[in-house]
C-alpha cells in the first residue's frame, strides 16, 4: 500500500471518530473517543485539540481505548473566564475520566500537554498508569523567540491584526490551491497552520494568552519540572522527541531522560515538534512497544503517600514556603495557585481550581 492510500485509509477511519461533548460543572468539553482497551489519554499542546492525534488515533483505537479531549480554552471546548493552568486542566481530565468511567490511563502529553500530563501525574498519581512526553512544555527555560515575543505586554492587542478570519480563509484557499496544483503541505506546517488559525475569534484568542502566560513569559519558559523529574521513578515514563524540534531543543528531552531513572528515550531524527503528526507509523510503534514491555503503576493517591500530604515546597512545621514546586505554579507565580497546604484542592471560594461536581452526560455533535 503506497503512502497516498495509507494516508486516504488513515482519514477515512478518522472521520469516523466523531467528537462528541459534555458539560463538567457547566463548562463544555468536546473530545474524542474510539476502540477497547487500557486506556490511553492523548493531550494536546498549545492552540491545539484532539486533530492533532488524527494520523495515529485511528491505529492506537486497534489497541487501546483512546481518549482525546480539546482542553478548556482550546478546540471546541468552552472558553470561560477562568483559570487555564496546569493544575487547572489536569483537573479537568481527572474530572473528565470520572465522568466517563475511566480509573486509570496511561497519559500522553505533547508540548504544553507533557506540562498537563506531568502534572495530571504529580496530583492524581493513583490515576496514571504510564507517563509518555512528545516534545513537552515543562523540561527546560529554552523556547522558541515566538512564543516568547506574544508574551510581550501590549502584544495581545495587535495580535488580531495578524490574525483575522479574512487572513484565515485566504490561507485555507490557498493551501487547497495549491493541493490540487500537487504542491502538499507538511505534516508540521499544518499543526502550525491550524494553531494560527484556530486564533481567528476574540474568546479563542482570550484563553490562548491566558494560558501561555502561565506557562511562558519572555526569558522562556516559567515552569520547569526538571528538578522533580525524580518523583517519577516509580512511573513507567517514555520520551519521545524530534531531533530538529524549533520550538523545545532536544537537550530538554536528554535531561529529563537523566533525571527519571529507569525512563526511555526514542529521538525521531528529521522530526521536528510533532512526531506524532510527522513520523505516525513509528509513533504508533514506538508507543505500543513502551506499552506492551511496562508494566502498569499502581501508585498511591498523594495524601496516601510515604512523605505525607504536605505540599512541596511548604514547611509543614513552620507553615512557610521552601523552594517552590515548579509543578504548581510558575516561577513568577504563587505556589498556592491550585493547592492548598494540606496538598487538596482548595475550594471555589480560594482558587478558581476546584473539585468539579455533577459530571453531564456525553452526547455527539
Amino acid at each position: 500500500m503506497g503512502d497516498d492510500e495509507i494516508m486516504s485509509s488513515n482519514e477515512s477511519r478518522w472521520a469516523r471518530i466523531e467528537p462528541q461533548a459534555i458539560h463538567v460543572d457547566g463548562d463544555r468539553v468536546v473530545y474524542r473517543a474510539a476502540g477497547h482497551g487500557p486506556l490511553l489519554l492523548l493531550v494536546h499542546g498549545m492552540a491545539g485539540s484532539a486533530v492533532t492525534w488524527r494520523r495515529v488515533m485511528p491505529a492506537l483505537a486497534e489497541r487501546f481505548t483512546v481518549l482525546a479531549p480539546d482542553l478548556l480554552g482550546q478546540g471546541e471546548s468552552g472558553k470561560p473566564r477562568g483559570d487555564y493552568s496546569l493544575g487547572a486542566q489536569a483537573n479537568l481530565l481527572r474530572d473528565l475520566m470520572d465522568a466517563l468511567g475511566h480509573e486509570r490511563a496511561t497519559v500522553v502529553g505533547q508540548s504544553l500537554g507533557g506540562g498537563v500530563a506531568m502534572q495530571f501525574a504529580y496530583q492524581f498519581p493513583e490515576r496514571c498508569e504510564r507517563l509518555v512526553l512528545v516534545d513537552s512544555g515543562g523540561l527546560g527555560r529554552e523556547v522558541t523567540f515566538y512564543l516568547r515575543m506574544l508574551t510581550v505586554p501590549g502584544f495581545e492587542s495587535v495580535f488580531p491584526l495578524f490574525c483575522t478570519p479574512r487572513l484565515r480563509h485566504a490561507g485555507n484557499r490557498v493551501a487547497t490551491w495549491l493541493g490540487r496544483a500537487g504542491m502538499r503541505s507538511t505534516p508540521a506546517s499544518q499543526e502550525v497552520w491550524r494553531s494560527y488559525a484556530s486564533l481567528a475569534d476574540a474568546e479563542s484568542r482570550r484563553a490562548f494568552f491566558r494560558s501561555l502566560r502561565d506557562v511562558i513569559d519572555f526569558s522562556g519558559q516559567a515552569v520547569s519540572a526538571l528538578g522533580r523529574l525524580h518523583r517519577f521513578m516509580q512511573l513507567p515514563t517514555l520520551i519521545v522527541w524530534g531531533a530538529q524540534d524549533p520550538f523545545m531543543p532536544v537537550s530538554h528531552a536528554v535531561a529529563a531522560h537523566e533525571a527519571i531513572p529507569g525512563s526511555r528515550l526514542e529521538i525521531f531524527e528529521g522530526v521536528g515538534h510533532y512526531p506524532h503528526c510527522e513520523a505516525s507509523e513509528r509513533f504508533v510503534a514506538v508507543l505500543t512497544d513502551f506499552i506492551a514491555s511496562t508494566e502498569p503503576a499502581r501508585m498511591p493517591q498523594r495524601s496516601l503517600q510515604p512523605d505525607g500530604p504536605t505540599l512541596p515546597g511548604v514547611d509543614e512545621a513552620a507553615g512557610e514556603r521552601r523552594d517552590e514546586d515548579p509543578y504548581l505554579a510558575p516561577d513568577r507565580g504563587s505556589s498556592e495557585r491550585g493547592w492548598s497546604v494540606s496538598g487538596h484542592p482548595t475550594s471555589e471560594e480560594g482558587c478558581p481550581i476546584h473539585s468539579r461536581g455533577e459530571q453531564g452526560r456525553p452526547r455527539k455533535l
